[in-house]
């Protein structure tokens, strides 16, 4: 489990391509480095992966092939920078909201509108999670707990404050990138108890 608080930014050293499947040996940052056992989670743009193996902070993880498809990692090559953050530990600060690392879906900037004090990001809506994205909803984004602005029929958006530009990739988030989508499992228990208690009912 996560917090969606990015701890730090990895860098991609290199990749290794195998059988369906393909291993990542990012370097991060020396303070998230410190006493990781061999199996720890790690959340990589939002994604938990398992650490296999570690030489300092050069961390290794393998990435089987329908994580790959389902999340932006399958995009990512060497020199790119990743979102990080160490899994959840008991009695720490739950900054944000519990995040699992199970990415949903990955969504395409749609629009990028920049402000003096804060950068509104926009994401196209897959019609599947529609009734999940609600305006001041929770959503995880490449590993970041944000707040839902605003909801269209096609589209969402979150706005970003500086301090998140800074400390996360969204600083140079480019229209057409593929982020990482996590859908608030709270919410999405919620509307699939309504929907099965309704549709008990219209028997």
């Amino acid at each position: 489990m996560f917090t969606g608080i990015v701890q730090g930014q990895g860098h991609i050293e290199s990749t290794v391509e195998g059988h369906g499947q393909r291993s990542f040996n990012i370097r991060l940052p020396a303070a998230m480095s410190k006493d990781v056992a061999i199996g720890a989670s790690i959340a990589i743009n939002g994604t938990c992966l398992t650490v296999t193996a570690q030489n300092s902070n050069l961390f290794s993880f393998d990435v089987i092939g329908q994580t790959l498809k389902l999340t932006n990692l399958g995009l990512l090559e060497q020199g790119q920078l990743v979102n990080a953050e160490r899994s959840l530990k008991y009695g720490d600060e739950i900054g944000g909201h519990i995040i699992s690392g199970h990415v949903s879906v990955a969504v395409e900037i749609s629009r990028v509108d920049q402000q003096q004090d804060n950068t509104r990001v926009w994401f196209n809506l897959p019609q599947a999670h529609k009734k999940h994205v609600l305006p001041q909803g929770f959503i995880g984004l490449n590993g970041c707990s944000l707040t839902v602005a605003d909801v269209t029929d096609t589209h969402f958006c979150v706005c970003l404050i500086p301090e998140t530009l800074r400390a996360t990739g969204f600083g140079t988030a480019q229209v057409g990138e593929q982020v990482n989508m996590e859908i608030d499992h709270q919410t999405q228990t919620i509307v699939a108890t309504v929907e099965r208690v309704l549709a008990q009912r219209a028997l």
